[in-house]
C-alpha cells in the first residue's frame, strides 16, 4: 500500500510471485563504454537517472482456510489445540491469545485443511478497541468463518445472542467484505450444561439471531462434536476445490448412450 496516497499496489499471495513496487533508475555509462581503438583510455562517463521513491506499508495476512470469531474467553484457543498439533496460550481470563495462531487439523489421507485463531473481538474493535482491529484482517482470505459463542457464561446476566450481535456490529464496521463472508455457529462449553438446559439455550439463541445457518455444539474439554466440527468444515473446504484434469477430460467426453 502506497501511505501518501494509500493505494493498494498489490498483494503476493503465491510463493515465487514477484511485484514491482518502484522502478529504478536507468544505469548511467563507465568510462570502459567509450574505450575504442582510438581513445584507450577514455574519461569520460555519464549519469544515471533517479528511480522512484515511494513509502510504503507492508501488511502481512495469515492464510488459513478457516477462521474463528469470538468475544474473548468463547473458547478459540481451546478449541483450535483439541483439533491441531497448536499449542495457544489457554487461560480463564480474556485476551489471553495476543498475536494469530495457525493449525493444521489433518484428517489423515491426505486430508486437512489450516485454521486461524485470533485474539477476541469485543465492542469498539473497528474503533480500535481491544485487538480485535489489528488482526481481523487475518480473517479477510479464509473461505470460512467460524462465530465462536460460550453456551454457558460464568456470568448469567449475560445473553449470548447480544454478543453475537454485537460481534456481527463491529465486522459490519470494519468493512471489506469480510461481513459477507459464511458464517458457521459453534456453542462452545457444552459440558458446562446438562443437556436439556443445553437445547433450552440453544433453541432460545437461535431463535432471538433467526439463525438459518449450520450449528455445532462442542466442548474442547470432552471433544465431544469436535470430529463431527472438522469433518464438515474437511467436507465444505473440498466442495471449493478444483476438478482434477481427469474428471475435466470425463466431462469433455461426448454423450455415449450406450456407455455404461
Amino acid at each position: 500500500r502506497d501511505l501518501d496516497t494509500d493505494e493498494i499496489i498489490g498483494e503476493i499471495l503465491e510463493e515465487g510471485q514477484e511485484m514491482l513496487v518502484a522502478r529504478g533508475g536507468k544505469h548511467g555509462l563507465g568510462n570502459i563504454h567509450f574505450k575504442s581503438s582510438t581513445n584507450r583510455a577514455p574519461r569520460q562517463s555519464t549519469n544515471g537517472t533517479q528511480g522512484e521513491k515511494r513509502n510504503l506499508s507492508l501488511e502481512l495476512i495469515v492464510l488459513a482456510d478457516v477462521g474463528l470469531l469470538g468475544m474473548p474467553n468463547a473458547g478459540k484457543s481451546s478449541l483450535i489445540a483439541k483439533m491441531s498439533h497448536a499449542r495457544p496460550k489457554v487461560a480463564d481470563y480474556p485476551f489471553t491469545t495476543l498475536y494469530p495462531n495457525l493449525g493444521v487439523v489433518n484428517l489423515g489421507q491426505g486430508r486437512s485443511f489450516v485454521i486461524a485463531d485470533i485474539p477476541g473481538v469485543i465492542e469498539g474493535a473497528a474503533e480500535g478497541a481491544g485487538l480485535g482491529l489489528q488482526f481481523l484482517k487475518h480473517l479477510s482470505r479464509t473461505r470460512l468463518v467460524l462465530h465462536l459463542v460460550d453456551i454457558a457464561p460464568l456470568d448469567e446476566n449475560l445473553n449470548p445472542a447480544d454478543e453475537v450481535r454485537q460481534l456481527i456490529a463491529e465486522v459490519e464496521k470494519y468493512g471489506g467484505d469480510l461481513a459477507d463472508r459464511e458464517r458457521w455457529l459453534v456453542l462452545t462449553k457444552k459440558d458446562l450444561l446438562l443437556d436439556e438446559e443445553f437445547e433450552e439455550k440453544k433453541e432460545r439463541l437461535l431463535a432471538e439471531l433467526d439463525w438459518k445457518g449450520p450449528v455445532f455444539a462442542v466442548s474442547s474439554v470432552t471433544g465431544e462434536g469436535v470430529d463431527e466440527l472438522a469433518q464438515a468444515l474437511m467436507r465444505h473446504i473440498e466442495s471449493f476445490e478444483e476438478p482434477s484434469e481427469d474428471a475435466e477430460a470425463e466431462d469433455e467426453t461426448p454423450y455415449d448412450p450406450t456407455r455404461t
